[in-house]
């Protein structure tokens, strides 16, 4: 009897994914641990791996298509053997085979990212016949990926992870490939072709440079962009739900400090000098990290989440800190932050901040954070506050170090100052609690030498 392969859940927030692209076609063998297909979650672009020896007999569902968690994308069974179609395949009406479009009666209602998959989905040849059977012939051949669709003049590369690390290996500019896949994205095949015939490099453009003179673009009198609608992916969706479930269901409150953080940057500065020949640099954020889970053990009532039937007390201070990526952010987590030194989670941060970036992380890596950290003093912000993670209590934005005028004894002086940000849930961090937890913190930063012990 035929096995049939349905889309697993690979992420505590995932609803539906995106079927990038069929490794195996029908009749090809398999055996267990084969991949079958990239799969793209709201956080990361993964393998799909079979559990199964056999033949892939039958796909359900091309490449491009959104499918539900549970809903079956193939089938493996035994060379030559029937497998009937499922009776409503949970993907994304653009994508599936036109046999199944054509005999649908009619169009369930579309969810508003599935709306947006379907107006950049090539159409159906044939409206559907109201007279037509309900079910598809189990028969009926799999439809021929679409032809990719062009992407969205909205300035941003799609190209799926593997296509990257693979570029960059072959040394090629993956900006000058044009993609095979839905949407214009460029896929592994895409760069493989494209080291066997390597594009042109582009034309240099006349003129000034648009980072060499910073005016041009107050002179250019050209339109910003063209006009579009890009469909929404997997993780712009959650991010979406989440942030405004975030900010609407939890009584956010704000409070804010500045750290002195001279002796840090003399620490830390004196740690590189010395550990440069061994390729170590610890960043601000490192001591950060460090000095938050200090302050979740010093008052650990922070440590906790709010829960309708009570509140939550986590045993561990697992914190996690934002990543941005090309279609969001990612919240890595470094599990049992403070038993951990500065170096090692240094060295995590950074493997697992580049493995982010590369959509590479396991959902273990991003899942079960008790608290957060949002740093975006590299990019010059001073100062901002952040929105509360659930189930997170609190959540801590971190600005650009200043070097300010300060009194000191008396005397105006040239110091280096931090400005630290907490949101905090009010049903779970008062707001003691809170300037409590945050004077912490500040304690620690200021007397840098104790994160080393």
């Amino acid at each position: 009897m035929a096995q049939i392969i349905d889309m697993p859940k690979l992420s505590d927030t995932m609803t539906v994914g995106t079927l990038v692209k069929w490794l195996k076609k029908e009749g090809d063998a398999v055996k267990s641990g084969d991949m079958l297909a990239e799969v793209e979650t709201d956080k990361a672009t993964m393998e799909l791996e079979s559990f199964f020896d056999g033949t892939l007999i039958k796909q359900f569902v091309a490449a491009g298509a959104q499918v539900e968690i549970g809903g079956p994308l193939a089938a493996i069974g035994k060379p030559g053997e029937k497998v009937e179609a499922p009776v409503s395949p949970k993907a994304s009406q653009g994508a599936a085979p036109p046999e199944a479009s054509k005999s649908a009666p009619a169009a369930a209602p579309a969810t508003p990212s599935a709306t947006s998959a379907k107006e950049s989905a090539p159409k159906a040849e044939a409206p559907a016949k109201a007279s037509a059977p309900a079910a598809a012939p189990a028969s009926a051949p799999l439809a021929s990926n679409p032809s990719p669709s062009t992407p969205p003049a909205t300035g941003r590369l799609r190209i799926s992870p593997l296509a990257r690390k693979l570029a960059e290996e072959k040394g090629l500019d993956f900006s000058r490939v044009t993609g095979s896949g839905p949407h214009g994205r460029i896929v592994r095949a895409d760069i493989l072709a494209a080291a066997k015939n390597p594009p042109a490099p582009a034309a240099k453009a006349a003129g000034p440079k648009a980072d060499t003179w910073p005016w041009r673009s107050v002179m250019d009198k050209t339109p910003v962009q063209a006009d579009s609608v890009a469909p929404l992916s997997n993780m712009r969706t959650v991010i979406a739900r989440r942030l405004v479930e975030s900010k609407t269901t939890i009584p956010h409150f704000y409070l804010e400090i500045e750290v002195d953080v001279a002796a840090l940057t003399a620490l830390r500065n004196n740690l590189n000098a010395g550990l440069a020949k061994d390729g170590v640099r610890l960043s601000v954020n490192d001591f950060i990290l460090k000095a938050s889970a200090a302050a979740l053990r010093a008052v650990p009532s922070v440590n906790s989440s709010w829960d309708n039937t009570g509140i939550k007390y986590h045993s561990a201070a697992h914190v996690s800190f934002a990543v941005a990526i090309d279609d969001g952010l990612i919240t890595p987590v470094i599990k049992d932050t403070d038993k951990k030194t500065v170096f090692q989670i240094s060295t995590e941060a950074k493997d697992m901040g580049k493995r982010a970036k590369e959509k590479k992380l396991a959902p273990a890596e991003f899942t079960g954070g008790t608290f957060c950290v949002s740093n975006l003093g590299m990019m010059g912000i001073t100062r901002f506050s952040a929105i509360i993670n659930p189930p997170n209590s609190a959540i801590l934005a971190v600005g650009a170090t200043q070097q300010v005028p300060v009194v000191k004894n008396g005397q105006i002086v040239i110091g280096e100052r931090l400005a630290l940000t907490l949101s905090c849930d009010h049903r779970v961090v008062d707001g003691a609690l809170g300037a409590k937890f945050l004077n912490a913190i500040r304690d620690h930063l200021e007397y840098p030498a104790l994160l080393l012990l």
